[in-house]
């Protein structure tokens, strides 16, 4: 593809490599984009604005306050309406303000209101980049859905060799077309998505839960909306903030899940269930609170309603997508409910490794729609999973 008519903001942050934004931009500019700019407080030191306006046309966004560009607003509201923002290089300072939320200079200010897809192409000295803190900002930004530009191994400004020279502004162009290509490959898409845990009350105040945090169910709604998808999320309980864009409908106990998966089924494509419905409910939740007596609580526990399995039987063209958390046997465990829960596609993760699954922004799962078809993906943010089982998703729906 090709980047004619789209709309870019090109962030820039105070490094050496400053000067290949200024290539990067011209690159952008060729292939037809229209690209606003906007720099860090510092980054004239390396580039001056006025190279970026040349280039691009356009007044450069690099004073919160007393500018004329700064005052006319023209460009922020251009970048509102943005389709993609790419900060290029990004220093180690720059980062740790994406990643954290701080806005005290022009670019961290309008990443922070940005409210679309960015990529994020990090350049510094290797130790730097090799730092604890500096690699948890960047895995802040990946579990957010950022696409993180990985540096190259080269001669660096400080005259070591090491990781942390810019990625080559060709390389940059081509991460910027495919994520614009996918901005709305799903597009008329239907999709209904559960997540998080149930709740299974015992008294009024006690209930019986799982750890699931809701990350995975998130990222696949998040996903999905911002690939063109229409995005049905039912949640159980979590502390994730409500997502933008999306039809949001809370729940607490399986029961309550079950009644809105099999409501909202028939006007869907495809069901993705990543909530981690809990197997078991006491038979009967007592009114008052229970006092601690001294002697043994006995509770009796009945299973809860499967709610795959029960979507199944009304299923008709749906694409459904179920979960597997195993601690042995993954794979034979995942076929199995493969094929008793007439699922076209299951995504099993092995909950006894250790800093993946539930709470994690990590996943390391294995996808598998039948005997033959087994593909066993690398520990990755669960962002990039999301995006590995919407392409699954895509592919199924396009074949069906």
């Amino acid at each position: 593809m090709t980047l004619k008519d789209k709309k870019i903001v090109l962030g820039v942050s105070a490094g050496i490599a400053a000067y290949k934004a200024a290539e990067l931009l011209r690159l952008m500019v060729r292939e037809g984009a229209d690209v606003f700019v906007a720099m860090s407080a510092n980054a004239g030191q390396f580039v001056t604005p006025l190279t970026f306006q040349a280039l691009s046309g356009h007044p450069v966004y690099s004073e919160v306050f007393g500018s004329a560009a700064s005052a006319s607003m023209e460009h922020i509201r251009a970048a509102e309406g943005a389709d993609l923002l790419v900060v290029a290089p990004a220093t180690a300072n720059c980062v740790a303000k994406l990643a954290n939320g701080h806005a005290d200079d022009a670019l961290s200010t309008l990443f922070l209101a940005f409210a679309g897809p960015a990529i994020v192409a990090p350049a510094m000295n290797d130790k730097m980049y090799a730092n604890p803190a500096v690699q948890e900002n960047i895995a802040k930004l990946k579990s957010r859905g950022v696409r993180i530009v990985e540096p190259e191994t080269g001669e660096l400004a400080c005259g070591v060799v090491g990781m942390g020279r810019l990625a080559d502004p060709l390389r940059i162009v081509e991460e910027v077309k495919k994520r614009l290509a996918r901005a709305a490959d799903l597009a008329g898409l239907r999709l209904l998505v559960t997540a998080g845990p149930t709740r299974e009350p015992i008294d009024p105040v006690r209930y019986i839960t799982n750890p699931s945090s809701g990350k995975m169910g998130y990222a696949i709604a998040g996903q999905a909306r911002d690939r063109g998808a229409m995005v049905t999320l039912i949640s159980g309980p979590t502390y994730l903030p409500k997502p933008d864009g999306i039809e949001f409908l809370p729940c607490q106990k399986a029961s309550e899940m079950l009644d809105l998966t099999l409501a909202r089924l028939p006007e869907c494509d495809a069901l993705v269930m990543t909530a981690a419905v809990g197997d078991f409910a006491p038979e009967s939740v007592r009114k008052e609170k229970i006092k601690k007596s001294g002697e043994p609580l006995v509770l009796k526990l009945s299973p809860t309603p499967d709610i795959l399995l029960e979507a199944s039987k009304i299923k008709t063209r749906q694409y459904m997508v179920g979960f597997a958390a195993e601690s042995q046997n993954l794979v034979q465990s995942a076929l199995e409910k493969l094929r008793k829960k007439r699922l076209d596609l299951i995504v099993a993760n092995d909950i006894s490794a250790p800093g993946i699954g539930f709470q994690s922004d990590y996943n390391q799962v294995t996808i598998i729609a039948g005997e033959s078809d087994i593909e066993r993906l690398p520990l990755l943010p669960k962002t990039e999973v999301a995006g590995v089982i919407l392409d699954r998703i895509k592919a199924g729906v396009r074949k069906g």
